[in-house]
């Protein structure tokens, strides 16, 4: 007797394509849309989600969670310091405490509930999709994405020819981390300056980037590794307590944004 309910290769295609094509139809209008699917980005898009808002997570590349994957040095225990271990018992994500007030938590374990539970609060996921520019409505405020395939980047500049498609949205939050990359692109069209982040100063840098999370321009925010590079702050390596609070901060500004507008 076979194990498996009969089908085919056919039924198996239609069935990936028809949902494919039902979600990208779905996420090319949406409240708001979060650039990058590392630590920052994922617990804004987890945040904006429980909270009844459409969110679409644009990433990349094929896997989500950026450095939270890895921790430092290619050791993937990845460091919280307090009081955003407060983050990891909501999300019932198991740490010990290696010194007072700083904790430790394998980075896959933190990062694969942190997916799971933005996900399950209905953040749609778009994987291969890289930015490639900002929608700029009345006054330049931005309005949305403009997006392709990541494989495109790759291709011979000859056929590299394939036209981008939009996302519009409410809202946008870069959480691109060191590269900033929505932020940059604003930059290259001289409305923001965007000088890269500073050299390493853990003391510093995490109260900083939690501090200068926002908008940096009308429709945008910063938030995670994109504040640093933002607002040339000093970095603060495989600690990640900053990138859990910064993109919670980032989730309800663009909520308060959004009622505000309604």
């Amino acid at each position: 007797m076979p194990i498996f309910e009969r089908s085919s290769e056919k039924a198996v295609s239609k069935a990936i394509v028809a949902e494919f094509v039902q979600d990208i139809d779905d996420a090319l209008e949406t409240e708001v849309v979060v650039v990058g699917g590392g630590p920052s980005g994922l617990m804004a898009a987890y945040d904006l989600a429980r909270n009844g808002l459409k969110t679409v997570i644009i990433e990349k590349n094929n896997y989500l969670g950026g450095g939270f994957w890895m921790g430092g040095f290619l050791m993937n225990s990845v460091t919280i310091r307090a009081p955003a271990q407060k983050i990891l018992d909501e999300l019932d994500i198991r740490y010990k405490e290696y010194e007072p007030g700083l904790f430790t938590t394998p980075g896959p374990l933190a990062c694969s509930k942190l997916i799971a539970a933005a996900c399950d609060a209905g953040a749609k996921v778009l994987n291969m999709v890289m930015f490639d520019d900002v929608v700029l409505r009345e006054g330049d405020r931005v309005a949305g994405v403009v997006v392709n395939w990541s494989p495109v980047s790759y291709l011979p500049r000859p056929v590299a020819c394939v036209d981008p498609i939009s996302i519009e949205a409410s809202a946008v939050i870069d959480g691109t981390g060191h590269d900033a990359t929505v932020a940059r692109k604003l930059g290259e069209r001289g409305l923001l300056d965007v000088p890269g982040c500073g050299a390493m100063w853990v003391e510093e840098s995490e109260d900083a980037v939690v501090e200068k999370t926002g908008f940096v321009h009308p429709g945008l925010i910063v938030v995670g590794m994109s504040v640093s590079a933002t607002y040339g702050l000093p970095r603060m390596g495989p600690t990640f307590g900053s990138m859990l609070l910064s993109g919670r901060k980032g989730a309800e500004l663009a909520r308060k944004s959004l009622e505000k507008a309604d």
